[in-house]
């Protein structure tokens, strides 16, 4: 549960030995976009993954998030990854090209009438091609194709610097800040202490 109306020092605040912290802005769309924007012609589909597609999925949560410091997926196990990838109301599809898979998206319809990006990005080697505006082209149409209202998700500090300006542009909107404090998944063995290498490794 998170307290509506915290009471946040000014300030400078320290952080223990361990840990990271990041600045986490949330981001919503209440409408569907009446105009996606333009993308490149790409020879890429979408292909929507379930629990028998636990290897392609761990192997693309990590290909696409490690210099992220995505780590959620990392600290459960391989039944309960199956279990989310089995929900009828979590769509989770890889982007591929050929027969590389080269990005991720996870669309989690949980919650009446929202739908929430769960997770989103591709590879390192496709970013700043088109890729991720196809994706999330993709994302949307899917997302407003349900009875929805509402169309969110959030970003944060250790994400790609264009990630704010991309999610905007691609019609959403900032609406909350939060901090972030959690263990550092490098330090704990769940990625490699190169993982990145923009957020110090204390």
């Amino acid at each position: 549960m998170y307290d509506n109306n915290p009471v946040v020092p000014e300030g400078y605040s320290p952080i223990p030995p361990g840990k990271v912290a990041n600045v986490v802005t949330f981001l919503e769309m209440r409408t569907r976009p009446a105009q996606l924007p333009g993308l490149p012609e790409l020879p890429l589909s979408l292909v929507r993954l379930g629990p028998q597609n636990l290897d392609i999925y761990r192997h693309l949560f990590r290909e696409v998030g490690e210099d992220w410091l995505w780590v959620s997926m990392l600290e459960i196990g391989d039944e309960e990854v199956r279990g989310i990838l089995a929900n009828p109301s979590v769509e989770t599809y890889a982007l591929r090209d050929g027969d590389s898979d080269i990005g991720l998206v996870e669309l989690d319809f949980r919650v009446t009438g929202e739908c929430e990006v769960v997770y989103f990005g591709v590879i390192k080697d496709a970013i700043g091609k088109g890729t991720g505006r196809l994706l999330m082209n993709q994302a949307i149409a899917k997302a407003w194709a349900q009875p929805i209202d509402r169309f969110w998700l959030h970003t944060c500090t250790f994400d790609h610097p264009a990630a704010m300006g991309f999610y905007q542009r691609s019609g959403f909107k900032p609406y909350k800040l939060m901090v972030e404090v959690h263990d550092d998944p490098r330090l704990m063995g769940l990625l490699p202490k190169t993982a990145a290498p923009h957020v110090p490794l204390l």
